[in-house]
């Protein structure tokens, strides 16, 4: 497996990149997927100068290895919300934020939900609205791997 490693540097420019795309999108809410989505989540919600940024928490990775299923847990409530934007750092195979999206859509029938991430790759079964990079190899995001 060929791994690339994504520094500050790189999440800054892509975070300046992709802003001006969703501000035409104009969410009322943020929701980002702990872990990969916070750092991003954060620094759209600071970005859009919005307090609406909540957090969901799933677990589908255990390091580079998926697992089998996945737990969804902590759905915040979004009732009051029409628009709002899911975040992660990647759609990998897309399983999991399908899963949510559905999830939310299910919970929140008339709330519209859009998808953004940094990377995406062209065989995930849903693709984000708002991303910036395709992945070709894995990625070694600077906040998984700065501290170790």
């Amino acid at each position: 497996m060929i791994k690339q490693y994504y520094g500050y540097e790189a999440f800054l420019k892509d975070c300046k990149t992709i802003l001006p795309q969703i501000k035409k999108y104009n969410p009322d809410a943020i929701v980002a997927i702990a872990r990969g989505g916070l750092s991003f989540g954060h620094i759209l919600a600071q970005g859009l100068d919005t307090n609406n940024l909540f957090v969901i928490n799933s677990i589908h990775y255990d390091g580079t290895t998926k697992l089998d299923n996945f737990k969804i847990s902590n759905i915040p409530d979004l009732k009051g919300y029409k628009k709002v934007l899911i975040v992660d750092d990647i759609v990998d195979s897309g399983e999991t934020i399908a899963e949510i999206k559905k999830l939310l859509t299910k919970e929140y029938l008339y709330s519209e939900f859009k998808i953004a991430s940094l990377f995406y790759k062209k065989t995930a079964i849903i693709q984000p609205d708002f991303s910036v990079q395709e992945a070709q190899n894995w990625i070694e995001f600077f906040w998984e791997v700065d501290l170790k």
